[in-house]
């Protein structure tokens, strides 16, 4: 079983065990639940939703915090003298995919009675 999932901006494919990095957020504790669930596959017909899947979730586990490798932002302007290095390092979130999750939709039938008016030509 797999989902794909709408996170900080991207797309991404989660299986049930798979390790991945994804952007730092504000926890309380050591796992979080992923809403944003745009497919479930699996046995059968896959899940769409329009454009989440209602119900759905992933249950993630955070396995540790680490920064990223450092990215140069180097400015230049020739024959000026202006040259400006700075760096970057993005905070990432090593997870752990536990649970993914889908709440069956039930389609109930409804039954309307049909009521016919007598007129008063009858």
């Amino acid at each position: 079983m797999y989902a794909i999932v709408e996170d900080s901006g991207t797309q991404i494919k989660l299986s049930t065990g798979d390790v991945l990095e994804v952007d730092i957020r504000d926890l309380d504790g050591d796992t979080f639940t992923l809403e944003n669930v745009l497919m479930i596959a699996g046995k059968g017909e896959p899940t769409i939703g329009t454009p989440y899947v209602e119900g759905a979730s992933v249950l993630v586990e955070v396995l540790e915090e680490f920064k990223d490798k450092k990215i140069d932002v180097i400015k230049f302007k020739r024959r000026k003298g202006y040259r400006r290095k700075t760096g970057h390092r993005q905070r990432l979130l090593k997870v752990r995919i536990g649970e993914i999750s889908a709440k069956k939709k039930t389609t109930k039938k409804k039954t309307t009675k049909k009521t016919t008016k007598k007129t008063d030509d009858e």
